[in-house]
């Protein structure tokens, strides 16, 4: 037995972490000499000094992240308890320093605790079997909390959190996300998405914010900030922006296929998103799949280095996403050879391979590479040093532990009540003809629709696994909304009507009849549809049940604005989107008036399925027909209350380098609410084409019946940049001088930029 071995013998996670801080390199007692295990070092004379102890296959093996189906079962991604022949070859003989659960890679006993034990194990092994004594960093896809956990409380995804137009409320759920993977020992996160919604087609529509750039950065960057904060005793996380970049508007509408996007669109659009939340520190970025003009973007230098470092400033880990430098060889077919393909990938700027399948062909490869010349020392010490940081500023030298009596406290149906919130606040009322909101002396209410009480299509894909939670899995603890409307109304009969032909039976004696739609869950390539169209069968239940004459209230639990077709004649219209754990819950609220309703279209609702890539910030043409014009069946910023809310007064003014809007809103109802007022700038004139308006602002503010407020919303000049010149798009990106209108409502406030 080694003497670190005798050591941790008997000794619980923080004796470990002791054990571990005081040793050298070489396994025995600290000289005072290793500035890298001194916590009271700088990062970076920590960071040089374990770099220049390395050896080179060192360095490579912390480029690597395998998957953790490699450590256990088989060794080939069948489940099972870790087993020490595989760690032994990925952790010791590789020198892999990351891991990875792809959706759905789970220990056998998916519970907080076994996932803490498990990384915690892996951790160990890894410490006891590598010299240096360097951490691992584990990573998941915690995308609507941490949804590989079966009893995890499940947020909305983020197109409906988009709704909600609230960066506070991110910052909160990222904090709740960060709490509950650190608890397990997931110390990396790859979320929040950073991709705009552009085709409703793409089967990740949902996993976006919005279609704005602007909001998207806004709500990612807080998201970013809650995840990133230090809230507890175990080491901090990382969260990633992702795909960068230009990944959600794919050419055909299909997952991971190529896109064509001029460079001003590029620049103007797509980056702005990311750079919000580059600006608010997040430590990782997540590279793209697809490809650009004819580029792979795992292989752009110009999207990696002059983009991504030299004009965008990020400085953290850039991440392949999952095994695409091997899609550059099979798939994309620019390199001959999977050696090629690692070479062009990390000389272009990849700092760290995804790659779940073979941690040894890798690193045995980018070792051939340095050799060979094909990759430079430098660039393995560049790509490594980030790494390193990361490791560092999270405090995994520290505290590569967590406890494992704390997990379940963290995780079980932790932050129920903020989901609950998130749920609420994201739900969008399109439409209300005076049915809702629904009375709670209501006697009969039928719920019917084949979505009102599945909890698989709830809670969408990236739940449990990556395609949604199996048929074989115990289903997440969740309110679906027929459980939402039995406790709305405990005193009323509500009625499951499984079938149109119940529900139609039911609807007679009933007070009003709630329809819930929605699509099978399904995540990337395999919820791609060339249809994003309620299907006939739903649209006939929606006549079936109108015909009766009783009030309809239609519930869209979707993945993406789905065209409506005859339910867009319903009484009501109800958006709740794909919205977690507590969702049934939140949208009973609003439906029976609990809540007032406050959720604003993120994106545009299509009228038709010609409309898969309707945006409101589409450019203008000479085409004057109302087809070619913004039309859609709800425009962006939509979105109804119980109450009604005026601005006026509205006025601007610039300084060098910053506008101010100023504003007062008014709820001139007869009940309290919360409306989000959008602050939107546009160009009577520009050099080159701009969208008639571009949001550049928002504010929510809450007010009591009969109250008004003065607001104002501030925003950098910079926002209002364009890339000038020509065609080629080979201009600056710079603020055209002139005459500019911020609109609010109805209202428009001239300035002058000089």
């Amino acid at each position: 037995m080694s003497l670190f071995s005798r050591k941790r013998a008997g000794l619980g996670v923080l004796g470990v972490a002791v054990v571990i801080a005081s040793l050298t390199p070489a396994g025995g007692l600290a000289a005072g000499k290793e500035i890298y295990l001194d916590s009271r070092a700088s990062t970076e004379r920590r960071v040089e000094d374990l770099l220049r102890r390395m050896t080179l296959e060192e360095k490579i093996g912390q480029m690597a992240q395998i998957r953790v189906g490699k450590l256990r079962g088989d060794c080939n991604n069948v489940n099972g308890p870790l087993v020490d022949s595989c760690l032994k070859a990925v952790l010791a003989d590789a020198h892999v320093g990351s891991i990875l659960s792809g959706g759905g890679d789970a220990p056998l006993d998916n519970t907080p605790k076994a996932w803490a034990e498990m990384n915690n194990a892996i951790q160990r092994y890894a410490l006891e079997n590598n010299r240096l004594k360097i951490p691992i960093i584990y990573g998941s896809d915690g995308v609507h909390g941490h949804n590989n956990v079966i009893s995890a409380t499940m947020f909305p995804h983020q197109i409906g959190l988009g709704a909600t137009w609230d960066p506070a409320l991110q910052e909160k759920i990222g904090v709740s996300a960060s709490k509950a993977l650190r608890a397990t020992g997931v110390f990396w996160n790859f979320a929040p998405v950073s991709d705009i919604a552009r085709d409703t087609r793409w089967g990740r529509y949902y996993e976006t914010y919005s279609e704005d750039p602007f909001l998207s950065g806004q709500l990612a960057a807080a998201n970013v900030r809650g995840q990133q904060s230090k809230v507890d005793d175990t080491a901090q996380l990382t969260a990633t922006a992702k795909h960068f970049a230009g990944y959600s508007a794919p050419e055909n509408g299909h997952d991971r296929a190529a896109a064509q996007i001029p460079i001003r669109q590029l620049q103007d659009l797509v980056l702005p998103s990311f750079q919000a939340q580059f600006d608010a520190g997040v430590k990782t970025v997540m590279i793209n799949s697809g490809s650009i003009n004819g580029v792979p973007v795992h292989a752009s230098k110009y999207m990696l280095q002059t983009q991504l470092r030299d004009r965008m400033g990020f400085k953290g880990v850039a991440v392949s996403d999952w095994q695409d430098m091997r899609y550059l060889v099979d798939r994309h077919k620019v390199a001959p050879d999977y050696k090629t393909a690692i070479a062009m990938s990390v000389n272009a700027g990849v700092d760290m391979a995804m790659e779940p399948s073979n941690a040894a062909e890798f690193t045995s490869l980018l070792l051939a590479n340095v050799r060979d010349g094909s990759v430079s020392r430098g660039r393995i010490d560049q790509a490594v040093r980030r790494v390193l940081k990361l490791k560092f500023d999270l405090g995994l030298f520290e505290k590569p532990y967590v406890d494992p009596a704390k997990a379940d406290g963290n995780v079980v149906n932790a932050d129920r009540d903020l989901a609950r919130q998130a749920a609420a606040e994201g739900t969008v009322l399109l439409k209300n003809d005076g049915v809702l909101p629904l009375p709670t002396s209501a006697k009969k209410i039928v719920v019917t629709g084949e979505t009102a009480d599945d909890v698989r299509r709830q809670l969408g894909g990236w739940t449990v696994e990556w395609q949604g939670v199996p048929d074989d899995s115990p289903l997440p603890p969740t309110a679906t909304v027929l459980t939402g409307v039995r406790e709305a109304v405990p005193g009323a009969s509500v009625v499951h009507a499984q079938t149109q032909a119940a529900a139609v039976s039911e609807a007679a004696g009933a007070d009003a009849v709630v329809v819930v739609l929605g699509e099978k869950p399904g995540a990337e390539g395999p919820a791609d549809t060339e249809n994003p169209i309620l299907t006939p069968e739903q649209q006939a239940w929606v006549d079936a049940v109108q015909a009766t004459g009783k009030p309809v209230v239609v519930v869209l639990l979707t993945a993406r604005p789905q065209v409506l077709g005859a339910a867009a004649d319903a009484n009501a219209l109800v958006a709740g989107w794909l919205p977690g754990s507590e969702g049934g819950r939140a949208i009973a609220d609003v439906l029976f008036g609990a809540v007032n309703p406050s959720g604003k279209l993120p994106i545009s609702w299509p009228k038709a399925l010609g409309d898969p890539t309707l945006t409101y910030d589409q450019l203008p043409g000479a085409n004057t027909s109302a087809g070619a014009k913004y039309d859609p069946l709800y425009a962006f910023g939509h979105g109804l209350s119980y109450t009604s809310f005026t601005t006026s007064g509205t006025t601007a003014s610039v300084d060098r380098s910053n506008g101010v809007v100023k504003f007062t809103v008014a709820n001139t109802g007869t009940r309290a609410g919360t409306t989000v007022v959008p602050v939107y700038v546009r160009q009577p004139a520009s050099p080159v084409l701009t969208p008639d308006a571009r949001l550049v602002g928002f504010t929510r503010v809450e007010l009591a019946a009969g109250q008004s407020k003065q607001v104002e919303v501030s925003f950098k000049l910079a926002q209002l940049a364009l890339t000038v010149g020509d065609v080629d798009g080979a201009g600056r990106r710079e603020v055209a001088r002139g005459g500019y209108e911020a609109v609010v409502g109805a209202e428009k406030a001239a300035f002058t930029v000089r």
